[in-house]
């Protein structure tokens, strides 16, 4: 299974958030899946992409060409597709992936995995949306999934596909069972 991961390029100032990809890539890499990401060398974009390859994984990274003229691609992964703008870089990362996981991150991170709900909730994705709520990250757009269901601008079954996982365990578990369908 392909699995594209959004992330931050920083490393944020909670260490937990490093180990907690490391932990993810080595899962991913060793599982025998791949993963789809941003494709930078930076932050914790390069720290998931290195414990993938560390654990015998596949990566492809999808850059725009302006972050290849800044240089913050990984020379490492295994395979690296070049987009004309983020545009291109959002829909590419979306054509490659089966299963989609947003791990703690910025405002982009935000844009990439709310267009994925999206998706999902108009059933034009029929591929898991994994919100990896690592220390209660999440908590905030959780309550405001939950708030559109309350006013009646969402629903359960229009939210249905997108999970948030609070650990590791549970995103496994989520993709395993989702296997078994």
């Amino acid at each position: 299974m392909n699995i594209t991961v959004y992330l931050g390029a920083n490393e944020g100032n909670n260490p937990s958030l490093k180990r907690a990809v490391k932990e993810l890539g080595t899962w991913i890499g060793k599982s025998g899946n791949a993963l789809i990401y941003g494709g930078s060398k930076s932050g914790l974009m390069g720290a998931l992409a290195d414990s993938v390859l560390s654990a015998g994984g596949n990566v492809t990274g999808v850059e725009p060409q302006f972050f290849i003229e800044n240089e913050f691609q990984n020379e490492g992964i295994t395979k690296l597709i070049v987009t004309k703008d983020m545009s291109e870089r959002k829909n590419k990362m979306i054509e490659l992936g089966n299963a989609f996981i947003a791990f703690p991150g910025g405002t982009g991170t935000l844009e990439e995995i709310t267009e994925i709900m999206s998706k999902v909730s108009l059933k034009q994705l029929n591929a898991p949306c994994i919100v990896y709520n690592l220390n209660g990250y999440y908590d905030g757009l959780k309550a405001m999934l939950k708030h559109m269901i309350d006013m009646g601008l969402s629903s359960e079954e229009r939210q249905k596909g997108i999970y948030f996982a609070e650990s590791l365990e549970q995103i496994t578990d989520i993709l395993c069972s989702l296997k078994e369908d």
